[in-house]
């Protein structure tokens, strides 16, 4: 039972299709009970013909034919519907695992690869829900076998005794070799994570991958991972090839020993030719569902690890998912409140010491410090990528962490030194945000953020696809893509994180325009190593050891703020 609760997951997505596989399961059953027949009828056509009765051998060849044709046409209809079934199944268990991992904390991105969670989503899932006609068949065929038994049982309990034997015996070599098959298979599924994280990142980082000139240091990488993959996997197949070679031994054994059988118990007349017949048959149908059994105990294996990799998605056992509220921030005002918040990320000492901070709204905010002082965990915790360990954080005097997922995600809008653009088209982009967005508004937002010139001046114009990344676009364009597609979301408060500090002079000049016209309606922080950003900021903060050591203008800071003035002092000298 313990390890069926392992299951319950898949079985609870695959209930709303319970009739369907009810009825798939149906076809297989009455087909394979079908096939039980063809050995007793081929027995007794034998003994009509001995007995020279012709026609009636004939007879019941007919109906032998009638009845394969029937279970054959039945079997392939009941699996190819099962196969619909499965691809349904497979389909809404991948959107549910992509649905969970996009709702993880982020520091569960941090901990575990993407490699792995590509591969849980996508060939996880596939495994579980394919074996799903092989489960079935087996299982109907182990029905039929148990009707067989009795069917022999009833003939000689001699030859049941035998196979009796051989069941209990198989059994013993499946639950010997079973731990170890799995072992194996989970070892090479992680070497697998680990190969397909890194042929992820690759692509992604291919241009700095050849600027940095690490294509031999990545490559000897990926050989070391493949080295190991395949050590695995031939560590694995050494397995299967014992577990077969074993398999076979005991399936040769009980063909011949009852085979012997039957004609010692014929000669002494103790059984009829018939049964001799149809248990001639009847073993090799044993036999086959050895061979079913034990293709399917590498099967299961690797079920068994898909289903607890995918129920530690599904179910959390890995990492809770980020919980939200149900309150609504309505006709925003963009008041941004930090209240005695305390806050370390895993293993680390505390980031933020009982900090308090409120940014008022319709001002254009500037928060610098030295790096690793607290500045970006700011927006991390405000943005709720991170929680806070001690205090809260609110919006319009609304705790942040009461507030819906939508209401928060709509009123808060991120731009980053690196922002993420889809591989889309320009369009596309932004219809993310919002399906109903016409082409008129889109060139609104990016008139706003003095890109749709250069977007205009594209032979494809929004229908230009940007590449992995936005690779297409410089910074600077990325740049003020990224805050068109901000103003789209019609969000409150924006957030620039080091949004200049890696762009020229002239594309930090106009992030710094588009900066100036949204402070009118919108509340505006921003991080910044390059004070010449934020020197003509509403008010400026200083963050040091985790706490607001100094705040005011440029000017009042560079009287009053020791930290300040270093600062200033340094990029002037650069």
């Amino acid at each position: 039972m313990k390890k069926l609760k392992e299951f319950k997951t898949i079985l609870k997505i695959a209930k709303k299709y319970k009739w369907k596989i009810l009825m798939c399961f149906l076809g297989i059953f009455i087909s394979s009970f079908a096939y039980i027949l063809n050995g007793y009828l081929n027995g007794r056509a034998l003994e009509e013909i001995t007995k020279l009765n012709l026609k009636g051998s004939i007879i019941i060849l007919l109906i032998y034919l009638f009845i394969q044709i029937f279970g054959s046409l039945l079997e392939r209809f009941s699996f190819t519907k099962l196969s619909k079934v499965e691809i349904k199944l497979a389909r809404e268990t991948s959107y549910l695992t992509y649905q969970k991992v996009l709702a993880l904390p982020a520091y569960a991105f941090e901990e575990k690869t993407s490699g792995e969670f590509i591969n849980r989503i996508t060939n996880d899932t596939s495994t579980i829900i394919n074996s799903f006609d092989q489960l079935f068949g087996i299982i109907t065929r182990l029905i039929a076998a148990v009707v067989i038994y009795v069917y022999i049982l009833f003939n000689s309990y001699i030859i049941a005794i035998e196979i009796l034997i051989f069941i209990i015996v198989f059994a013993l070599v499946v639950k010997y070799y079973h731990p170890y098959l799995e072992k194996a298979h989970k070892t090479r599924k992680t070497i697998n994570d680990e190969a397909i994280s890194q042929v992820n990142e690759s692509i992604r980082g291919v241009r700095e991958i050849k600027t940095l000139g690490i294509k031999n240091a990545l490559f000897n990488n990926l050989k070391n991972i493949i080295k190991k993959s395949y050590e695995a996997s031939e560590n694995e197949i050494n397995l299967y090839f014992d577990y077969d070679v074993v398999s076979n031994i005991l399936k040769s054994l009980l063909e011949v020993g009852s085979f012997i059988t039957g004609a010692i118990l014929l000669y002494k007349g103790q059984i009829s030719l018939t049964f001799f017949v149809a248990i001639t048959y009847y073993i090799y149908r044993y036999t086959w569902i050895i061979e079913n059994i034990t293709s399917f105990t590498k099967t299961y294996n690797e079920v068994k690890v898909s289903v607890i990799r995918i129920n530690e998605i599904l179910e959390n056992k890995l990492f809770p998912d980020v919980k939200f509220g149900h309150r609504e921030l309505k006709n925003c005002e963009g008041l941004i409140a930090f209240n005695n918040v305390t806050f370390n990320y895993p293993n680390e000492n505390a980031v933020l010491k009982n900090f308090n901070v409120t940014f008022e709204p319709n001002k254009k905010i500037g928060i610098i410090g030295k790096s690793g002082q607290g500045k970006s965990t700011i927006f991390n915790l405000l943005t709720r990528v991170f929680d806070t360990k001690e205090g809260n954080i609110t919006i319009d005097g609304i705790n942040i962490e009461d507030l819906s997922e939508e209401s928060l995600r709509k009123n808060i809008a991120v731009i980053r030194q690196e922002p993420f653009l889809f591989n889309k088209t320009i369009k596309e982009n932004f219809l993310l945000i919002n399906d109903k967005m016409t082409l008129k508004e889109i060139k609104r937002y990016c008139e706003q953020a003095y890109i749709n010139d250069y977007i205009m001046s594209l032979p494809k114009k929004y229908d230009t696809i940007l590449g992995e990344g936005g690779v297409n676009l410089s910074g600077g364009q990325k740049q003020r893509l990224a805050i068109a597609r901000a103003l789209a979301k019609k969000s409150k408060i924006i957030l620039f994180d080091e949004a200049t500090s890696a762009l020229d002079n002239e594309s930090q000049e106009y992030i710094k325009k588009v900066i100036n016209d949204l402070v009118k309606d919108h509340t505006v922080l921003i991080i910044a190593h390059r004070l010449s950003t934020i020197i003509d900021a509403d008010i400026i903060y200083v963050v040091d050891d985790g706490m607001i050591k100094d705040k005011g203008t440029h000017k009042e800071l560079i009287k009053n703020s020791k930290i300040y003035k270093t600062l200033y002092n340094t990029e002037l000298k650069n």
